[in-house]
């Protein structure tokens, strides 16, 4: 924050970015990692930098609240954030340690309110129970960009941005449905997250719909697992068990799928193509050597993270986006879920979590 900026014409400020005051049409670059060229030890935190001609700006410090790195998708969204800060010189991030408690993460979105930043960026535990506190943030001139699980209440956020659950069902689904499109009678299974999320419901939705275009298509199973290695194995066993033959496998998420790749090797079975989701480096790699039945992932982009930080820094600084005619920053942004296979997985590779 510039120190040189009293309180009030601070808040002044950032209640004008609030509410759609005038700002400079400047750049912004809102792009993920794109480079070809990765790092082993830190999968899915390269960064693209900036377009060259873009001028630093004003300082601004932002708060993050992310969630705490219990599965490899969480872990890239921290790193994501960390990394995409770094780039910008004029950029301090704040990090609160992150917490899957709601009642934890309120103490931390408030303690950075409090030391004073000028933009907070969230990804709740539950979007739903910190509603209230987010509108509060909003209401005292802190503008709060709302990362993935989204507040029950828009008035809780600037922007949110976050991936499309929907999305990721449907492209999955149209994958293989172009990959089975000549096989007569073609059937396929699906290992799920937890029934209990609603975007589990969402990708199940999308795939569903997909394979609505494919009248030589059926689903014969569904059986839902819980997002981790051991309940891909354990479940992707049973289905395994309860079909002899099937000729895809759509899997919501690649931790779990790491899982069910090791029932799917100990069972002997190769006669299917496997489409993953999320995006996961592991997955990468199968798909670029090709030694596996994995033969793609359906991306829940990790790099949400660092334009998450781009969003909040051209807030703070009253920019709007490079290639927008608009002097402010959207209200929101899905991003796309795009399928990662053998033909582009080079292109994805510094994108993959670990």
């Amino acid at each position: 924050m510039n120190s040189s900026r009293s309180r009030k014409s601070q808040l002044a400020s950032r209640r004008n970015v609030l509410f759609g005051g005038a700002a400079a049409a400047s750049g912004l670059f809102i792009a993920g990692c794109t480079s070809n060229e990765s790092d082993d030890d830190e999968g899915g935190t390269e960064q693209q930098a900036p377009a060259a001609s873009e001028e630093a700006g004003a300082p601004v410090t932002i708060g993050f609240a992310g969630p705490q790195a219990d599965h490899g998708w969480l872990n890239a969204i921290n790193e994501q954030a960390r990394a995409r800060a770094e780039i910008y010189e004029e950029v301090t991030l704040e990090i609160a340690e992150g917490s899957n408690d709601t009642a934890t993460q309120i103490g931390q979105v408030e303690a950075l309110v409090n030391g004073g930043v000028d933009v907070l960026v969230i990804l709740p535990a539950d979007g739903v129970a910190m509603t209230d506190t987010a509108l509060e943030i909003m209401r005292a001139g802190t503008p709060v960009i709302n990362l993935d699980r989204i507040f029950d209440n828009p008035q809780a956020y600037r922007c949110w941005i976050g991936g499309d659950n929907y999305g990721m069902g449907l492209n999955a689904g149209h994958f293989i449905g172009e990959q089975l499109r000549d096989v007569e009678n073609a059937r396929v299974v699906e290992l799920s997250g937890p029934d209990n999320l609603e975007l589990t419901q969402q990708r199940t939705q999308g795939f569903d719909d997909a394979l609505a275009n494919y009248p030589n298509i059926t689903k014969v199973a569904r059986q839902a697992a819980e997002f981790t290695t051991e309940s891909g194995q354990e479940v992707m066993a049973n289905l395994l068990q309860a079909e002899s033959e099937f000729e895809a496998l759509w899997n919501h998420d690649d931790d779990q799928g790491a899982g069910a790749l090791q029932a799917i090797a100990q069972a002997g079975r190769d006669e299917f193509l496997m489409v993953g989701g999320a995006g996961s480096r592991a997955a990468m790699d199968h798909i670029q050597a090709d030694d596996s039945v994995l033969k793609a992932t359906v991306l829940y982009p990790p790099t949400m993270a660092a334009s998450a930080i781009d969003l909040a820094r051209a807030l703070g600084q009253a920019r709007g986006l490079n290639g927008l005619a608009e002097f402010e920053i959207p209200s929101s942004l899905t991003l796309f879920s795009a399928v990662v296979s053998r033909d582009n997985v080079e292109q994805y590779l510094p994108t993959g979590f670990n």
